[in-house]
């Protein structure tokens, strides 16, 4: 290996207490081919022990804490003790490749797909539909169904734990339920739940608290918890950078493993102001990196842009689409062979890289997020 790259090889221990044997991070992709019956199929399965053997930790897909927030075709559940056998082979498969296994637990408010859902009402801190195409108005939450919403994540994190995951990541970016509380633009509330910056933190930050004492009352050994958190809104009113360092300077509080910052470029200025052109990455780790580990994120695809990253001082580098295209990534690095990664994903090799139909259906599905050649 290039001496270089070695800082992105070195073990890290998370402040859990979790050790990892490098930085680098396995993002979170929904990859649409779960059965059904929100079991995990066997084609998963298979596509994360090929991907599973080279990083230190891999974050999966994200899974959904109430029937009610399933938020992609083929997402696989976390709802019920049912499934728990079926959590087990995800955490199992990971882990037997040398891996830890994060389990990224998410409800999708109003984002959900009304096809998806057993009543065809995407729920939502209020009744304000998302701006975009054909969005439905989705039903404000009661105060009782966002108690049972918070007590859903402990829930889920308690079957992470018995399935035997390393730890779980609270997914509060990418539009969905808990950024849908932090939202100015989706929670027009007036009770605690919403209204102030502070109220609008409310929710976020119970969820934490449910999430990190279920794994108080049920883990017995060290148990990662991670939030992850999309920095800014286009939408007016919208979150704001300044709203940002609001909920990372509270997050940093809540004695997390880390902060994952979902961007689509790791070096992205501000999608508000574009005469700001500071990586939000880079401020948050400024703001909070000495209080709570950082990963970062995004167009990050070579070994060199991982280190340009790491060398901002932010810890920890989540890859995403390279390992979509290059399962061998890692260890292609470790070899010295990283002129033969792969930056495009060609169909010829698409059972080489343990991809299914289905996951190939989708992936081209998205313009411009992966080079299908």
């Amino acid at each position: 290996m290039n001496s270089k790259y070695e800082p992105a090889f070195k073990p890290f221990t998370f402040p859990s207490g979790v050790e990892i044997k490098n930085r680098i991070v396995m993002a979170p992709m929904t990859n649409t081919a779960a059965c059904d019956n929100g079991e995990v199929s066997d084609e998963e399965l298979a596509y994360y022990r090929a991907r599973s053997g080279g990083v230190g930790t891999v974050i999966t897909a994200c899974t959904y804490v109430k029937r009610n927030g399933q938020g992609f075709p083929g997402e696989f559940g976390a709802d019920s003790d049912e499934l728990i056998p079926s959590l087990k082979r995800l955490a199992t498969t990971i882990q037997e490749e040398g891996a830890k296994a994060i389990l990224q637990i998410f409800h999708g408010g109003r984002m959900c797909p009304p096809e998806l859902l057993p009543d065809g009402q995407p729920i939502s801190p209020s009744a304000v539909a998302a701006e975009r195409d054909d969005a439905m108005v989705p039903r404000e939450m009661t105060a009782e169904e966002i108690t049972e919403m918070v007590q859903a994540f402990g829930e889920t994190t308690r079957r992470a734990i018995e399935a035997g995951f390393d730890g779980v990541e609270i997914h509060g970016a990418n539009t969905y339920l808990l950024q849908q509380f932090f939202s100015p633009h989706s929670n027009r509330r007036t009770d605690k739940w919403g209204g102030t910056l502070e109220k609008r933190l409310a929710f976020p930050l119970a969820v934490v608290e449910a999430v990190k004492k279920a794994v108080a009352d049920h883990a017995e050994q060290p148990f990662i918890v991670g939030y992850r958190l999309s920095p800014e809104e286009r939408e007016n009113p919208g979150i704001t950078m300044e709203d940002t360092l609001v909920l990372v300077d509270k997050l940093a509080d809540q004695q997390l493993d880390y902060l994952h910052i979902s961007v689509g470029a790791f070096w992205n200025g501000s999608i508000r102001d574009t005469n700001d052109k500071t990586s939000r990455v880079v401020m948050i780790q400024e703001r909070v990196g000495d209080r709570v580990p950082v990963i970062g994120v995004g167009m990050l695809h070579t070994p060199k842009d991982v280190i340009a990253a790491m060398d901002t001082g932010v810890p920890l580098i989540a890859l995403g689409r390279a390992l979509i295209m290059e399962p061998q990534w890692v260890q292609k690095v470790e070899k010295g062979q990283e002129e033969t990664i792969r930056t495009t994903l060609p169909k010829k090799d698409q059972k080489e890289l343990v991809l299914s139909d289905e996951m190939m259906e989708y992936y081209q599905s998205i313009p411009g997020w992966i080079p299908v050649v």
